[in-house]
C-alpha cells in the first residue's frame, strides 16, 4: 500500500470528522476491559481527528496521548478534543518511553502498519501486561445498498485485510481476541459524501474518478429517495482485537 495513501487524511481532516462514525462504548470497553482498573496512560496511535480518542478519555479517565503522522490531523484534534497532548509519531516509530503507557490502542490504523515493527514498538512502550488494542468500523455490506456504495467508492484496505482473516501481530504478543457489535447510525446525504471524500483511495484519485465516484453515488442516494432534507440508518460492524504484553506464543498470531 502506497505512503501516499497512507498519510493523505489530513487533507481531508474536514470530511474525516464529519463523515467518519465513533466508535461504540461496549467495543472500546472490551479492548481496555484487562486494563480497565488500572489504566493510567492510554496511547491513541494513529489517532487522525480523535474519534477514538474522545471515546478512550471516557472509558478509562486515564490520560490519554494522541499519536499520528499527519500534522493536518493533529490539528484537527486539538479543535475536537481539546486539551488532550499530541505527539508526531508512527507505529513503527512511536515517541514514547519504554514501559511507560498501559495500552496502545489504534482505530481503522494497524492495516497501515508493518506488523512486526509495529508489534515490536507496541511491547516496548506498553507495561508488562500491558494491552495492544486494534479496532475498526466496518459498514455491514449484507445490506444491498451498501455493497453498491463500496462498489461506487471502492474497498479498502482495511476491508480486504478483514475479509481476508483479520489483522496479524508478531512476537511479543500472543494470539489476538476478537469480539463484534452491530449497530447502525443515521447519517445525511451530506455526511455520506464526507464519508467518501475522507477515504485514502479518493483523496489520492484523478478529478476525473473523483466527480464519478459523486455521481454514482448521487444516483444512488436518488434511488433510494435520499434528499438533502432526508438521513438514512447506515449499518456497521466494529470489530476488535486486542492481546496482552508479554503473552507471546513464539508464532505469528492473527
Amino acid at each position: 500500500m502506497s505512503d501516499e495513501m497512507a498519510t493523505s487524511f489530513g487533507a481531508e481532516a474536514d470530511a474525516y470528522e464529519v463523515g467518519r462514525p465513533d466508535y461504540p462504548i461496549q467495543a472500546v470497553e472490551w479492548l481496555l476491559e484487562p486494563v480497565r482498573d488500572e489504566a493510567h496512560r492510554v496511547a491513541d496511535v494513529g489517532a487522525g481527528t480523535g474519534k477514538l480518542t474522545r471515546v478512550l478519555a471516557k472509558v478509562t479517565g486515564a490520560e490519554v496521548v494522541a499519536i499520528d503522522p499527519d500534522d493536518g490531523m493533529l490539528a484537527a484534534l486539538r479543535d475536537a478534543v481539546p486539551g488532550v497532548p499530541t505527539l508526531h509519531g508512527t507505529a513503527e516509530r512511536l515517541p514514547l518511553r519504554d514501559g511507560s503507557v498501559d495500552a496502545v490502542v489504534l482505530g481503522q490504523a494497524w492495516h497501515w502498519v508493518d506488523p512486526a515493527a509495529g508489534s515490536a514498538e507496541a511491547a516496548r512502550v506498553l507495561r508488562p501486561g500491558g494491552v495492544l488494542g486494534l479496532i475498526w468500523n466496518i459498514r455491514d455490506e449484507r445490506v444491498e445498498w451498501v455493497r453498491r456504495l463500496t462498489r461506487i467508492m471502492h474497498g479498502s484496505h482495511a476491508e480486504t485485510m478483514l475479509a481476508e482473516g483479520g489483522p496479524t501481530v508478531m512476537e511479543p504478543f500472543g494470539r489476538l481476541e476478537e469480539s463484534s457489535w452491530e449497530w447502525s447510525r443515521e447519517i445525511s446525504r451530506a455526511g455520506l459524501h464526507s464519508m467518501a471524500r475522507s477515504r485514502s483511495y479518493i483523496i489520492t484519485a484523478s478529478d476525473d474518478e473523483r466527480a464519478r465516484i459523486r455521481r454514482e453515488m448521487d444516483d444512488l442516494f436518488d434511488e433510494l429517495g435520499l434528499d438533502a432534507a432526508g438521513t438514512v440508518e447506515l449499518p456497521y460492524v466494529t470489530r476488535a482485537f486486542r492481546a496482552i504484553s508479554g503473552r507471546g506464543s513464539g508464532a505469528h498470531a492473527r
